[in-house]
Order: C-alpha cells, then sequence, then structure tokens
C-alpha cells in the first residue's frame, strides 16, 4: 500500500501536545500548588453583646392640658359705665388686685342722699325719745293717759326701725359704690377678657376670666385596663406639641369611665412655670413600674420591609440575617423580646451595607456592659 508521507509540522505539533499533556498532569498532581485565595472581607466591623438592663414601664397616654380651675370675673351691678380697664390678657394678678373701674358718680350721689335720710332719722328718733320719756315720767302722776303714753312709745319705737332701716340702706349703697371697682378674687393669670372702656354693662356679665393660681393640669385619657396601676402621686412625663418635656404628678383618677370609649380621666399637675399652655395637647407615660429587658444599641438593629433585622458573626467571619421582635426603646438603646441568643455577637453598626453571608473583619468588640438601671425617660408599655 501506498502511504502518505508525514511532514515536519506535523510532527512538531504532536510533540508539542504531548508535553503541554505533561505538564498540565504534573501541576495537577503538584502538591505544593498555591490554594485557592479566601474570600475577601465585605466590611470591617465592630461587634456588641446583647446585655441586661432595667427598664422602666409606662402607660402611655393622650389628653389636653387645662386650667387647674378657672374664674369668671363679671359685673355685679347693673347699668354702670366702665370708666378703666387696668388688666389684659396673660397678665398676673394677686388677690384684691384692681382690675377695672366703673364710673362712680351716680353711686356716690346716692350713698349722700342715703346719709341725708339716716342724719333725718336720727333726729326722728331722738325727739320721740325725748316724748317717750316724758311720758314715762308722768306716767305714775296721771297726767297722760295710757292711750298717750302708749302712743309715745310706739313713735319712739317706730323712729327706732325707721333709723336701722336707713342705716341698712346706706350700707348697701356702701356696697355698691364698692362694686364700682372691679376686683380680682384670686391670684393668677388672666386668661381672657371681654370688658370695653365706655361699656355700659347688666349685670353678670363676664369681663375677665381667671386661671387660678396660674396652675395647669393635664387631662389625660387611659385605658380602663391601666387606671388600677395609676396611683396618687406617680409622676407623670409628657411633651405638650412645640413644647419640651415636662415632669408633672397624678392628682386623682376620675371615679368613672367614658362608656362609648372605655377611658378614664387623670388629672396630673403641672409645674406652675413653663412652656405649656392651656388648650395644648399632649402626650405622657405614667411610671408603674421597672422590668428586666434584654437591650442592644439602636444602631445594630435595621429595619427592613416593616420588620427589625441584625447580622450575628458566626466563628467563620460570615454574618447571618436574623430577625427579631423589638419592644421598648430609651435612650440609644431598645429592647429585644425575641429572636436572638443573649451570647450572640451583634454588628454594633453599618449592617446596612451587609448582606445574608457577607464575610466580615472584626477590628474590636464593645465591652459588655454590666446589668444596671437606664436613667432615662420612661418607657411605654405595649
Amino acid at each position: 500500500m501506498k502511504t502518505s508521507p508525514i511532514t515536519p509540522w506535523a510532527v512538531a505539533l504532536a510533540l508539542f501536545v504531548g508535553v503541554g499533556s505533561a505538564t498540565l498532569a504534573v501541576r495537577a498532581d503538584d502538591p505544593a500548588k498555591p490554594a485557592a485565595a479566601a474570600p475577601k472581607p465585605a466590611l470591617s466591623v465592630v461587634t456588641v453583646q446583647p446585655q441586661r438592663s432595667t427598664l422602666p414601664v409606662a402607660v402611655s397616654a393622650n389628653g389636653n392640658i387645662a386650667a387647674w380651675q378657672e374664674a369668671i370675673v363679671g359685673a355685679e351691678s347693673n347699668g354702670w359705665r366702665l370708666a378703666e380697664v387696668r388688666v389684659n390678657v396673660g397678665d398676673v394678678v394677686r388677690k384684691g388686685q384692681v382690675l377695672a373701674t366703673f364710673a362712680a358718680d351716680m353711686a356716690q350721689a346716692d350713698l349722700a342722699q342715703i346719709r341725708a335720710s339716716v342724719a333725718e332719722a336720727e333726729a326722728t328718733l331722738a325727739e320721740a325719745a325725748a316724748n317717750a320719756e316724758r311720758a314715762r315720767g308722768l306716767q305714775a302722776s296721771g297726767a297722760l293717759s295710757a292711750q298717750q303714753i302708749n302712743q309715745y312709745m310706739t313713735a319712739e319705737r317706730t323712729a327706732a326701725a325707721r333709723l336701722e332701716a336707713q342705716r341698712a340702706a346706706a350700707r348697701v349703697q356702701q356696697l355698691r359704690l364698692a362694686q364700682t371697682q372691679v376686683l380680682s378674687p384670686d391670684s393668677g393669670v388672666i386668661s381672657a377678657r371681654s370688658a370695653t372702656v365706655g361699656a355700659v354693662v347688666p349685670a353678670g356679665q363676664e369681663l375677665f376670666r381667671l386661671i387660678r393660681q396660674g396652675r395647669l393640669e393635664w387631662r389625660a385619657e387611659v385605658a380602663s385596663t391601666d387606671l388600677a396601676a395609676i396611683k396618687p402621686g406617680q409622676p407623670v412625663r409628657l411633651s405638650p406639641a412645640g413644647a419640651g418635656s415636662l415632669v408633672g404628678k397624678v392628682r386623682m383618677v376620675a371615679p368613672t369611665v367614658e362608656a362609648s370609649t372605655r377611658n378614664g380621666l387623670v388629672y396630673v399637675d403641672l409645674p406652675a412655670a413653663g412652656a405649656a399652655k392651656a388648650g395644648m395637647f399632649a402626650r405622657g407615660e405614667f411610671e408603674i413600674g421597672q422590668t428586666s429587658a434584654l437591650t442592644l444599641p439602636q444602631a445594630a438593629v435595621l429595619l427592613r420591609d416593616g420588620f427589625a433585622w441584625v447580622f450575628v458573626v458566626g466563628a467563620d467571619s460570615k454574618v447571618a440575617q436574623s430577625k427579631v421582635k423589638t419592644g421598648r426603646r430609651v435612650g440609644e438603646r431598645i429592647e429585644v423580646l425575641e429572636g436572638l441568643d443573649p451570647a450572640a455577637r451583634v454588628v454594633a453598626s453599618g449592617g446596612g451595607f451587609l448582606a445574608d453571608g457577607d464575610t466580615v473583619r472584626v477590628v474590636a468588640s464593645a465591652p459588655a456592659a454590666t446589668t444596671a438601671p437606664v436613667a432615662s425617660a420612661p418607657l411605654a408599655r405595649r
């Protein structure tokens, strides 16, 4: 048979392929070959461990701020003209201070007339008393009949009664003259003013409103299930809208509950001086006790899709995303109710840049805090 000649190029190619295969085989079996590169850490993190803390328990409530007691100052006499108004809304007044004055011309004239009537009655009584005294002296002599003597004595008693009537009328007129000055019934703050100079007001018309002693109270609406835990004297921390934070004290719990809402009113005394104003809406919390809770820094807990998550670092430096149930918050810490081992190492911050299964480099661990009360605002009971 005739064979085809083998070209030098074919021989060279076969030798190259064989040498390459042998080389690859040797490298595959070489125990000194470098290992695969380790995964690069995604982030350098600081870990923390959950700690036990004593947290205050409180009942949350909403309500309005109102005056402790409000006094209405009105006109006591009818048909007098208002001559002067001395105070305005917001003024601090003391008990007995003059708030306004009425024109006193008519009252002074009436008082002068009554005093003249008193003087006339005194003169009449003096004459009647003298006649009665002479009649008593002549009674034994028989110069006057018994009827005449009785008339003189009756005239004396009548004159005395008329004098007392005129004196009583004079006292009434003096009271009316005193009513031309409108006096503050108590110390406090003027909250409303309807008095206008020159107005002729009827008796009983409101001129001013007064917050007695400047005292305010918070009327909190509390669920009937929580009323039993609230006692007079308990501290309350409330936050009026735009007025910062205030600390009050429970004065009393209402004896009844609203049937439609099943809420009861709790009356809380507020400091006399403060940014709170009557009519403000406020949220507050009643401190009712303390409990022990497992807590983490708030930065360690992430909110995703409406759930709370933490990243737990394992022994292989990989993080595992774990869903937890959170509770109360106080200061920089948050209570963890479920889903976390107390001995777990949790990424303290920066969890938003991590994904489940990422490798991290732990650079430090925050020191575990000892169990201690948390000094902060009270927490709402859930």
